[in-house]
């Protein structure tokens, strides 16, 4: 644990997941559930956030919907460090509520940002690119952004491209940051690996008055609903609106610096990820639940209740639940939000 009470972790745990539909729902979105392991995604994340600092700087941002079920999947984690969102409005109003909040508490406070839903191992080494992470923002009071150095290439992916390099003792490494990409196509992904850019991971280190700061600099839209927080949070989420934080400040912003990640990390971000992250038979299906795969290769299946039998396919992904069953491509897994929002509009 860091000796530093100036560090405060802040988890965003409000989304729904849907790219891990049917079985994700709004009730009951993936942070919930144990898709890599034997714990709810939420439960991992929280142990990782206490190798960092104790319970009581810890705050987990999510819907009030969600709060009973978090409490029950965190029994000893204490009720109050849930900051409850009145309504989505995307990860820019959430973390400026974060920092406001904080910075009540400490106007010293560094912000340590986690998502809900990342594989980081080992933990050891996740506190090690943190604490350099952390020195960067107390000495230089810059924006802290933790990438990971690409193993393939990816397009569903953020990518930062790293400038002058900065003086960092250990083995952390450390640059000024010239430039954030979003998630680019193949063929532009590709060039990035071999220019050296690495995958943002969406884990942030800041001071939480210079994120307000910046804020105020590029989002005024956002900054200029922030008085209403005296009131209420119910008064600043009704009249903010949505924005993410990659689009409102971190890339407008100039004062970022990238640090390459010591640990492994993942996002689970669809069906598609349980390839890479759960063990797979001699055929190369994963099966988590009761499945079984005969003459049959290279397949996702996740049954969450009831059974599933596989005969003659390859590269697919199936997934049961006890009201549906989804059958798709392994190659079209990242499409399936785009598929809900079809059934959506056709009813």
């Amino acid at each position: 644990m860091l000796t530093d009470n100036r560090i405060w972790v802040v988890v965003l745990a409000g989304g729904i997941g849907s790219r891990f539909w049917p079985v994700s729902t709004l009730d009951r979105p993936k942070q919930l559930l144990p898709l890599v392991g034997d714990v709810p995604l939420i439960a991992d994340t929280i142990d990782r956030a206490r190798t960092l600092v104790p319970d009581e700087r810890i705050r987990i941002l999510a819907g009030k919907h969600l709060v009973e079920s978090f409490c029950s999947s965190l029994p000893s984690f204490p009720a109050d460090s849930y900051l409850c969102e009145p309504s989505a409005r995307g990860t820019a109003p959430a973390l400026a509520w974060a920092a406001w909040q904080i910075a009540q508490s400490d106007p010293d406070a560094v912000m340590v940002s986690l998502h809900a839903d990342h594989i980081i191992r080992p933990h050891e080494a996740f506190r090690e690119t943190v604490t350099a992470a952390v020195e960067m923002v107390l000495k230089h009071d810059l924006l802290v952004c933790i990438g990971t150095f690409p193993d393939r290439i990816e397009v569903g992916y953020g990518h930062v491209e790293p400038g002058d390099q900065l003086d960092l003792d250990g083995e952390v490494k450390a640059y000024r940051v010239r430039a954030f990409h979003e998630k680019p196509d193949k063929e532009t992904a590709g060039r990035y690996v071999e220019d050296g850019h690495l995958w943002n991971t969406g884990i942030f280190a800041w001071k939480a008055r210079t994120l307000l700061k910046e804020i105020e600099r590029h989002a005024p839209e956002i900054h200029r609903c922030i008085p209403l927080l005296e009131e209420s949070a119910e008064a600043f989420f009704s009249a903010v609106p949505t924005s993410v934080i990659d689009r409102a400040v971190v890339e407008r912003s100039e004062r970022f610096a990238v640090l390459g990640a010591t640990f492994t990390w993942d996002d689970v971000g669809s069906w598609e990820a349980l390839a890479r992250l759960r063990l797979s038979d001699p055929q190369g299906n994963v099966i988590v639940g009761a499945g079984q795969t005969v003459e049959s290769s290279d397949n996702v299946v996740f049954t969450d209740q009831g059974s599933v039998v596989l005969f003659g396919v390859q590269d697919l992904v199936v997934v049961r639940t006890a009201d549906r069953t989804l059958v798709l491509p392994r190659e079209r897994a990242a499409e399936l939000k785009a598929l809900l929002e079809q059934l959506d509009s056709e009813g």
